[in-house]
């Protein structure tokens, strides 16, 4: 038996291990406390604790001696406290739900038994992203302390994780990101020639587990061969005291075919898979979680050429049939532009009228006048067919002063003056 006849003091979260919560969501538990002996209780307290930290030495020489300087910053998300006694609890107040000790100031006496506290927080709307890395994180924790007279306070602790929603259907992370970049190979200060690269990919976020095409081009006009290679890397940016500390880890890779002298390569959606990563972190005043896509040609004697494209990992998928105009005309403007799809084919001619009307009774039959496919390769889903739907029928053409259909010789009037 443990000292002051507490057989075990334990703290539990309604989601169990492994639950992550999301800003303004409401964070429920408990506390079990089982005794042997009547227990004399001061108070039973409850915190719920949130934010970011950064910290990291940097050493620098000062004549023959040497100084390390300390950087150090923190941010809090979340303060939360309750007092919980006999089980029960007040409303929250102001952020804050308390209930004070017996009238009497004095401690309370627990018996003998299993006793079960319940506690509930609301988290703020607006929380950062779980994250560790080597100088700094981001952490939630729930604490619970039981406090006894002239006896060392009972701890319990758990750690929670928060995944706050980062959801790339929005046009600014639906749009195509492309670049280009060029280089002189050197050897000896010898020019050996240009080398060039264009990339572009269809938008900028993706979530993981989904997978990249890469679309590039390069052009090696030198008299050495080159490599192409593709990364997704990881750029982790701790603040400090005006100071900034980066650690760059690639998550993903591939690496193209060698491209000899005078040759050019294309590459037609090379495909790079994001693995299982954390989201990106964009809103913290400490610490920053960035992505992007580098594609690089390795020429030998000279630096590589670099062409670096940003990325946002975010929580929430792409749609089926999300933003129409950002994604099916983005998408189709962006194979054309880069000569991967070819546009439909001349437009039909208007219907008649009376194939209007036929149309018309037969969907109100509930007939299709259009039968879909039974080709099992043809999906009809996803934004090309939305956009070869679009072009399917063009309006009429504007009006010209050329009449199409001019009238025949004999019928043209004669000139009265002649």
């Amino acid at each position: 038996m443990r000292p002051g006849g507490v057989r075990s003091f334990a703290l539990e979260l309604a989601r169990g291990p492994g639950g992550a919560y999301r800003s303004g969501e409401r964070l429920c538990g408990r506390v079990l406390l089982d005794v042997a002996a009547p227990l004399r209780v001061r108070a039973l307290e409850v915190k719920a604790r949130g934010g970011a930290v950064t910290h990291w030495l940097e050493g620098r020489s000062v004549g023959v001696n040497a100084v390390s300087s300390d950087y150090a910053a923190a941010e809090t998300y979340l303060r939360r406290r309750q007092l919980l006694l006999r089980g029960e609890t007040l409303r929250v107040v102001s952020h804050r739900a308390t209930l004070l000790a017996p009238d009497t100031g004095g401690t309370t006496t627990l018996p003998p038994g299993r006793h079960e506290f319940l506690f509930s927080f609301q988290l703020p709307p607006t929380l950062v992203t779980s994250f560790e890395g080597k100088h700094g994180s981001v952490r939630y924790c729930i604490k619970a302390t039981l406090h006894r007279p002239w006896i060392p306070a009972r701890r319990a602790r758990k750690v929670f994780t928060v995944i706050e929603p980062v959801d790339i259907n929005t046009p600014a992370l639906l749009a195509p990101q492309a670049g280009a970049q060029e280089k002189v190979a050197r050897s000896w200060y010898r020019n050996r020639g240009l080398v060039s690269l264009s990339a572009k990919i269809d938008r900028k976020g993706y979530t993981p587990g989904e997978v990249i095409p890469v679309f590039a081009e390069i052009d090696n006009s030198s008299t050495c061969p080159v490599l192409p290679r593709a990364a997704v890397v990881q750029t982790q940016t701790f603040m400090a005291r005006g100071a900034r500390k980066q650690k760059q880890a690639v998550v993903a890779s591939l690496a193209g075919e060698p491209v000899g002298p005078g040759q050019r390569a294309l590459w037609q959606g090379r495909a790079l898979q994001i693995p299982p990563v954390g989201p990106s972190i964009l809103h913290c005043r400490v610490l920053h979680v960035d992505y992007a896509l580098k594609v690089c040609v390795d020429i030998p004697g000279t630096s590589k050429l670099l062409l670096e494209l940003p990325l946002v990992i975010g929580t929430i998928p792409l749609h089926p049939f999300g933003s129409r105009s950002s994604s099916v005309g983005s998408h189709a403007s962006f194979l054309l532009d880069w000569g991967l799809g070819a546009l439909p084919e001349r437009p039909e001619a208007p219907p008649e009228y009376s194939e209007v009307v036929a149309d018309t009774e037969a969907a109100a039959l509930g007939q299709s006048p259009f039968p879909l496919p039974q080709d099992p390769d043809v999906s009809l889903e996803g934004p090309f067919f939305a956009y070869f739907q679009e072009f399917r029928y063009r309006p009429p053409p504007l009006y010209s002063e050329e009449d199409p259909n001019p009238p025949s010789e004999a019928m043209r009037p004669r000139c009265t003056t002649c």
